[in-house]
């Protein structure tokens, strides 16, 4: 995940080592501080005992845990922070062994889905207990943890940041044609809201009929996606451009004249933090319509740097987007605050300094 290869990649006072179970896209996330754990050959074994027969979360088998508490030994690691709820369950056996302390961050999915099961909460109470510091990226996920019973002295706000030098404002006027570049980009999935962007795009092109729609991202929705487009008329003004490279969307926030991002709970819990994606755009200018959805209005301000609606109301969402279309003053004052809103709270050297402080306050 990029947020979190940026927070990693730009520590200035800390020496970082990663350890996974497995690497991909090496290519386009170097790093060379980098360690492969081994994985138990009896993992497919403990996926089906655990989720399917006894229905609790897994853990890390002896083997693993010891292997990976030598190789933090070995590098002599002072501090260990574990990314995702999830992941700091599965090594609660780890956490409960070591001596030095441990920071979790949550990020969005890990405080609903698979989490409120008792055999999951009483695993994540163990670990609130024993960790020292428990990051969030957003205020509504830090009250979702006080309601899973985590202590609220040992919570911190750490916020995702953003490269400001690679996405400097700039001004969108108005197409001149009528073709109005609308954007979104995430993953598919059921909480990024794409079934309400591709109906209230089709309700958007009845008044703008040369608008075209670009979904930048994959994800497992696509085919379904890409049907709803053609049930609604609109397949030949939606492009579905699979996973970017973040030079190939920057190019895109910049082409684009509206960003449209209506998350959405999904039905298994699943909510976000702060949209990456959403930041990004609005760095550059983009004018935003998105959701009173989880840490989104911690972003933005309703009708001062964006326009927020309801969760699944393609109605209103296409009136927010045409409402933007009419009135350029409008449209204009909420880019010029939306850049200066994420240069100020979202600005990825001020957020990485944060949380080298937190590494340093607790080793």
């Amino acid at each position: 995940m990029l947020h979190v290869y940026r927070q990693v990649a730009c520590l200035e006072r800390t020496q970082p080592i990663v350890f996974a179970f497995k690497r991909e896209c090496a290519g386009r996330f170097p790093y060379d501080r980098c360690q492969i754990l081994p994985r138990s050959a009896f993992r497919w074994w403990r996926r089906i005992w655990h989720k399917q027969v006894l229905r609790v979360p897994q853990t890390a088998f002896p083997g693993e845990v010891a292997a990976f508490h030598r190789q933090l030994r070995d590098h002599g690691c002072r501090l260990l922070h574990v990314y995702f709820g999830n992941n700091a369950i599965f090594w609660e056996p780890l956490i409960r062994r070591i001596e030095i302390p441990v920071v979790i961050s949550f990020h969005g999915a890990d405080t609903q889905v698979d989490m409120r099961s008792p055999a999951a909460l009483d695993r994540l109470r163990r670990v609130f207990g024993r960790v020292r510091l428990i990051l969030t990226r957003s205020e509504s996920l830090t009250r979702a943890l006080v309601e899973l019973g985590c202590s609220p002295e040992k919570l911190r706000l750490q916020r995702a940041g953003i490269p400001l030098e690679f996405y400097p404002f700039r001004a969108r006027p108005a197409p001149p044609d009528g073709r109005w570049h609308l954007l979104q980009a995430c993953r598919l999935v059921e909480k990024k809201g794409l079934e309400t962007t591709l109906r209230a795009f089709a309700r958007f092109r009845e008044r703008w009929p040369r608008a075209f729609l670009t979904v930048a991202g994959d994800g497992e929705l696509r085919p379904a996606l890409v049907g709803l487009a053609a049930r609604l008329g609109v397949t030949e003004a939606v492009r579905f451009t699979g996973f970017l490279a973040p030079d190939e969307l920057r190019r895109l926030y910049y082409d684009a004249h509206l960003f449209v991002h209506p998350s959405e709970t999904a039905r298994d819990g699943n909510q976000e933090g702060v949209p990456n994606s959403l930041l990004e755009a609005m760095a550059t200018g983009l004018p935003a319509v998105a959701t009173r959805h989880g840490g989104i209005p911690e972003a933005i301000e309703h009708r001062v740097n964006g326009i927020l609606t309801d969760e699944r109301s393609p109605v209103t969402v296409a009136q927010a987007l045409l409402e933007l279309t009419r009135d350029e003053a409008f449209r204009a004052a909420l880019g010029e605050a939306a850049a200066a809103a994420v240069r100020r709270k979202f600005d990825l050297r001020v957020q990485v300094a944060r949380l080298e402080e937190a590494y340093l306050s607790v080793m």
